[in-house]
């Protein structure tokens, strides 16, 4: 018998080591994997070093998470390098996302026909660093009234960088006051006015990874470690299904396939907000509860895409959408069932779920078995205190430790309903 083909993951890292070492050690368990085909598959991972590079050398790894390359551009390059000569598989496009530019983002949802709220892009505060700024500036730059414009869209509203993550450079522009505050500290960034949601009634957060999405409660006001709310049906069946729509039209649209979204819900109506995020949250400090199922999602992605060796599409192709978009005997309800059809082919999303029945049955059991023993209990251990001063660690062992044990028995009720079924 051959020997199982292996495939190298690449893993391209910043300041993490949580979620690393958790997607590390659970790829090591996985084994030997039988594909569909019957042939054999083992996946091995391994850190990225920042090197210099010659266009010609020729990459090792055969799919790379990239989590650095939105504001390091060696690495970034390295990547756009590795997508056009070597065939290396990206999660997340490096041609589209570039800076974690939201102006896109936002302009295409609109063109789509989604409730994005009325936003103005305007021109810089301070000058670019570029000579010829004061003439283009002098010759060309129209006046415009910054108070009308806020004026007309409504305070409160948020005044937000048009390429930032993180929440870098957002304000709440409650009055005129703060309006020019926010702008004249804006300096060289370029800003978007952004209307608000008034009174809305759930601000919902989702985090998608190839085609599965998990939607969230997120608390943005509160403490990284609280924002997450483990809340189970928040949403009516209708719009959880249009927030799960609207997180994954906008990965399989731009070729992003490791992207959160954020949504205000208001009187049944969803409004995306922010949905650029080229390095979302998975730090088990921050999902807790839902740490196990993103590493989960994110491991099920991994081993298809190498396994089916799937073609990594990494520009735009927008013309089976707006296609959809400007089909005048579609309502909004019948462009979005358009949209996750095109969605779920993008994702194969039905032959996504045969291999992980067939190839991953065990992981679920896996993933459980680890989350539940002492590695992962160091590994706990060793993250909060990196992350908080001593006097909070025994607080704060307690708080992760129980919302972990909350889904490891719903974990095991889930499992032994499905084995019964």
């Amino acid at each position: 018998m051959s020997n199982p083909t292996d495939h190298l993951v690449g893993l391209l890292l910043g300041a993490e080591e949580d979620w690393p070492t958790a997607f590390e050690a659970l790829a090591r368990r996985l084994g030997v994997l039988r594909a569909p085909d019957g042939s054999e598959h083992t996946l091995t991972t391994e850190r990225m070093t920042i090197e210099p590079f010659n266009l010609r050398d020729r990459v090792r790894q055969e799919l790379v998470i990239d989590r650095l390359a939105h504001w390091y551009y060696h690495p970034r390059e390295w990547l756009k390098k590795a997508a056009l000569m070597d065939d290396v598989y990206l999660l997340n496009s490096p041609f589209t996302f570039q800076s974690m530019e939201k102006h896109s983002a936002y302009c295409a949802l609109m063109r789509l026909g989604f409730s994005v709220p009325d936003t103005v892009l305007v021109p810089y505060k301070n000058p670019v660093d570029n000579a010829r700024w004061a003439y283009t500036s002098a010759k060309y730059n129209r006046g415009f009234d910054l108070e009308e414009i806020a004026e007309r869209l409504g305070y409160p509203l948020y005044m937000k960088p048009f390429d930032g993550g993180g929440w870098r450079g957002v304000s709440q522009v409650r009055d005129r006051e703060d309006l020019h505050h926010s702008y004249d500290d804006s300096g060289e960034m370029l800003m978007h006015l952004q209307a608000s949601v008034p009174d809305f009634e759930h601000f919902a957060r989702s985090l998608t990874i190839g085609p599965e999405t998990m939607v969230m409660k997120f608390e943005p006001d509160r403490p990284m470690h609280e924002r997450y709310t483990v809340a189970h049906g928040f949403l009516s069946d209708a719009v959880g299904a249009e927030v799960l729509t609207t997180s994954q039209t906008v990965n399989a649209f731009f070729r992003w396939e490791f992207n959160s979204c954020e949504m205000l819900v208001k009187d049944g109506v969803v409004y995306p907000i922010d949905y650029a995020n080229a390095c979302p949250d998975v730090a088990v400090t921050s999902l807790h509860y839902y740490f196990p199922w993103a590493m989960s999602a994110l491991l099920r992605w991994t081993v298809f895409c190498a396994v089916t060796g799937r073609t990594a599409r990494t520009q735009v192709e927008t013309d089976p959408w707006f296609a959809v978009a400007d089909d005048p005997a579609l309502d909004h309800q019948g462009r979005l069932a358009a949209y996750q059809r095109l969605a779920d082919e993008h994702f194969e999303t039905e032959r996504y779920r045969e291999f992980c029945a067939s190839t991953l049955p065990h992981l679920d059991e896996l993933v459980l078995e680890w989350i539940t023993g002492d590695d992962f209990r160091m590994l706990l251990t060793s993250t909060i205190q990196q992350t908080y001063p001593p006097h909070e660690w025994e607080r704060f062992e307690a708080h992760f430790g129980g919302l972990l044990g909350l889904w490891v028995s719903d974990e095991q009720r889930r499992l032994a309903a499905a084995a019964d079924a």
